[in-house]
């Protein structure tokens, strides 16, 4: 049996702060403090990465790059690469409860490039060269890509008018190099701004005996350095256009499926060269997480592949991946994993089968329990020691949301009849102390759950574009109470950081 063990969801983006979105900047310490006080252990994030189109952590330019919107400019100001005049007049978007991407994108821009600029003036660059150096094998590229894209206009690298260019000749890149070497430096130095401060701030929650739950998506964008630099990897044609894309197919909550979009791996040539790339990725997340979620866990043994040009993700059929193949030679390279396989959707005795040879835990929502006709594999009397019990994921409605939109009568009575909720009692309550005293190992309370907010606060509505992943919490939302009802539930259930209790 694994120690029992809790924490919370909540991204960077969400965090309060005065530039438009959250930041690693004292909100983030104060929250570090918030799970201290609480007695969890973990701290659950959503993806790092470069964000495009749509907004979402889950679409990155890069599969290693940081997104520059979480660099926090009141450190910036701190360390002098920034004065307080730089500041201000901008608007950064006028609620603090909504991420306004548009304005974060058109107005942080300018002021990270003061920064860069005085950062070549004034600042000792030895540590900015070693980590240059370090990162090489992936910065470069990213870099490369990040210039041209912008000299371009945003264009993704296949409608770059330069073939040479898209194909990576060496004349074409040696001559670009050269052209943009100012905004290579600039992507370069934001780059490394993005991982200062990030590390500063894991090593604080560490210090503090919280650990970092990251979160890995198991695709990348078509629209990323990572297909750009190795096309080799992917199913594409020669032109670098995806011949087939992933998605998941139909099921009871959408008629067509979701047609993600993503270019889908080439496991045969991942294969033939020793899953170099996914060993590579996972060492570098494990230079920034404690533990990493990989979304879609049951894509590995079997994905759901749809021609390209689809309009929905009804015409896939499932093919077989790369199964165990893929987690053998990543443990004979870097060891046993601290990993979590989100394995939610459409199981099979095979996804089952690969997630036990693994080791790694599995995942339970609770919104999924409560059938009143039929059982549920996410009921928390189902549920084995080794697995994560979540009140719901980015893609959920929140607890409110769900029960007050999205189930009829017959199911809010089987559920308060199987949480043995009390008439005074919230429904969002009752959902987190049903979690809590699951058997699960692990038992992450979302944010927004413990705020007890409607469905105005979601992240995400899957295979939607526009208006997502923009709610924030202010911060008068953690209050005392909060964080009261938080510790009583950690308490009563045995989850309390057994680390904290020695300090």
């Amino acid at each position: 049996m694994k120690e029992r063990q809790s924490g919370v969801l909540m991204h960077i983006s969400s965090l309060p702060g005065k530039y438009g979105i959250g930041s690693f900047g004292q909100s983030a310490y104060d929250f570090v403090d918030f799970l201290v006080r609480t007695k969890q252990r973990y701290w659950q994030i959503l993806p790092l990465g470069t964000t495009s189109y749509g907004d979402s952590p889950y679409q990155s330019f890069s599969a290693f790059a940081g997104n520059t919107h979480f660099i926090d400019f009141d450190r910036l100001v701190e360390e002098e690469l920034l004065v307080q005049s730089d500041l201000e007049g901008l608007d950064f978007g006028q609620d603090p409860r909504k991420v306004d991407y548009a304005k974060v994108f058109n107005n942080r821009r300018p002021v990270l490039e003061k920064a860069v600029k005085r950062f070549l003036e004034v600042d000792d660059l030895a540590a900015y060269e070693k980590f240059v150096a370090d990162n090489s094998s992936w910065l470069e590229v990213f870099v490369e890509y990040m210039a041209i894209k912008e000299y371009f206009d945003l264009k993704a690298w296949t409608e770059w008018p330069d073939a040479a260019l898209r194909r990576r000749e060496a004349a074409s890149l040696a001559h670009y190099r050269e052209k943009l070497a100012d905004r290579l430096t600039y992507h370069r130095v934001t780059q490394y701004l993005f991982f200062k401060q990030w590390l500063e701030l894991k090593a604080y929650a560490n210090e503090h005996c919280i650990e970092i739950v990251g979160d890995m998506p198991i695709y990348v964008a078509a629209d990323s350095c990572d297909v750009w630099a190795q096309p080799h990897f992917f199913k594409t044609d020669e032109l670098g256009q995806p011949t087939c894309v992933a998605g998941c197919p139909p099921d009871e909550f959408s008629a067509t499926g979701q047609l993600w979009g993503n270019p889908i791996y080439d496991w045969e040539a991942m294969d033939k060269d020793g899953y170099s790339w996914w060993i590579k990725r996972l060492r570098e997340s494990f230079k920034i997480y404690d533990v990493v979620r990989i979304d879609h866990f049951r894509g590995f043994e079997s994905y759901w592949e749809i021609p390209a040009g689809s309009d929905t993700a009804a015409p896939g059929k499932w093919v077989k991946g790369p199964d165990y193949a893929l987690f053998k030679a990543v443990k004979e390279e870097l060891g046993e994993l601290n990993i979590i396989a989100e394995d939610l959707g459409f199981m099979t005795d095979e996804v089952i089968a690969l997630r036990e040879k693994t080791g790694f835990p599995g995942m339970k929502v609770i919104q999924f329990a409560f059938n009143p006709e039929s059982e549920s594999i996410d009921s928390p009397h189902l549920a084995p020691n080794n697995s994560v019990m979540y009140t719901g994921t980015h893609d959920n409605n929140t607890v409110l949301g769900w029960y007050r939109d999205e189930i009829d009568d017959a199911t809010r009575e089987y559920m308060a009849q199987y949480t043995n909720r009390k008439e005074y009692e919230t429904v969002p309550h009752a959902m987190l102390r049903t979690i809590f005293s699951s058997v699960s190992f692990m038992a992450i309370a979302t944010m927004q759950d413990l705020l007890e907010l409607d469905g105005s606060a979601r992240m995400n509505y899957p295979s939607t574009i526009g208006g997502n992943w923009s709610w924030r919490m202010t911060a008068d939302d953690l209050d005392p109470v909060i964080e009261a009802e938080l510790y009583s539930l950690t308490k009563t259930y045995r989850r309390l950081n057994k680390n904290l209790l020695k300090k």
